[in-house]
């Protein structure tokens, strides 16, 4: 079985996306769909169209699955509750306060048109949030970490962007060691936003900008910087195309809990990763379910799904034999 893969956007997520269906062979890319001009997007795949995000109104019978590369905050609240009413679909929605509304909108329409969503996949959230439950479960007296990086925020660099005189910008997100070190170490920390992470921005200026204002403007900017301890370096935009231009990022979660009658025994999960390409890994894990969205619609399981929802056999391309001879 062959499943059909539409993708809708082509930024550095849908070019993840892209790849990553070449390295599945029971998935074949179908079609990209955009809001520019179909013909100035110049695909990697041999003999894959690209379509007006106009003509989604009437393919329905050419995909089983679409990719949904959006942004969280404009594209995505939007484009899921609508494409989910023709398609099965798959999101990265990742403004966690926010899951709870977008997960109600998209169940519905999911379920009046009898199609399957799968929302907020990635690795955060995504695997994070899996490896945050399992741990509930297993260590009931505990407390959960989750630290961010060394990696690109692309959301906060976006915002160091929109300051008049930026020419362009990245934030790295890095998590403190010394935050890291008294978990790992069982001792139950309570520890404040600042002391788990640190902001370093690098940013090119605009000619003539006045970069004390520019440096104060990151540095003060709530919601963003001024909960943290932010470093500002201002460089060249050689500089910064030489050493900047990746998309590297990474992270731990941990659950620190105790067993026994009285406590006596501490234990720790670590999850971590550790990533080249954020967009590349993100893009592999809404393949995987891709793939697990189409199983569930064939067995009619409507609806919209979490990652929660999802059991890993759906994710794989063995069958649940070579599952437990190989991976069990």
């Amino acid at each position: 079985m062959i499943i059909r893969i539409g993708i809708v956007g082509y930024g550095n997520l849908a070019r993840g996306v892209e790849s990553s269906v070449n390295q599945n062979p029971d998935m074949k890319l179908c079609g990209v769909f955009t809001r520019r001009a179909p013909d100035s997007i110049k695909l990697k795949t041999d003999g894959v169209k690209v379509f007006s995000i106009d003509d989604l109104k009437t393919m329905q019978n050419d995909f089983d699955v679409l990719i949904l590369c959006g942004g969280s905050a404009t594209d995505l609240p939007e484009q899921t509750r609508e494409y989910v009413s023709m398609y099965n679909v798959i999101d990265s929605f990742d403004t966690h306060a926010k899951i709870p509304e977008h997960f109600e909108n998209v169940n519905e329409e999911a379920i009046k048109s009898s199609r399957v969503a799968i929302i907020s996949c990635g690795w955060d959230p995504g695997m994070f949030s899996l490896s945050r439950l399992y741990s509930n479960c297993i260590l009931p007296d505990g407390k959960d970490y989750t630290f961010w990086g060394k990696g690109v925020s692309q959301g906060h660099s976006d915002a160091i962007r929109r300051i008049p005189g930026v020419k362009n910008g990245k934030q790295y997100t890095i998590p403190i060691e010394s935050a890291l070190d008294a978990v790992r170490s069982g001792s139950n920390p309570e520890l404040t936003t600042r002391q788990k992470h640190k902001r370093e921005c690098y940013v090119v200026v605009e000619e003539g900008a006045d970069t004390d204002a520019i440096e104060k403007a990151i540095v003060t900017m709530p919601n963003y910087f001024s909960d943290y301890d932010t470093t500002v370096h201002f460089i060249s935009e050689d500089e910064f195309n030489l050493k900047h231009s990746g998309m590297a990022h990474g992270g731990f979660v941990f659950r620190s809990g105790k067993t026994g009658f009285n406590g006596e025994n501490n234990h720790i999960i670590e999850y971590s990763i550790k990533l080249d390409s954020n967009p590349e890994f993100t893009a592999n894990v809404l393949i995987a379910y891709a793939r697990a969205a189409y199983r569930l619609y064939l067995d009619k399981q409507y609806g919209c799904k979490t990652v929660f929802d999802v059991a890993p056999s759906l994710m794989s391309p063995l069958s649940p034999a070579d599952q437990r001879k190989t991976l069990l």
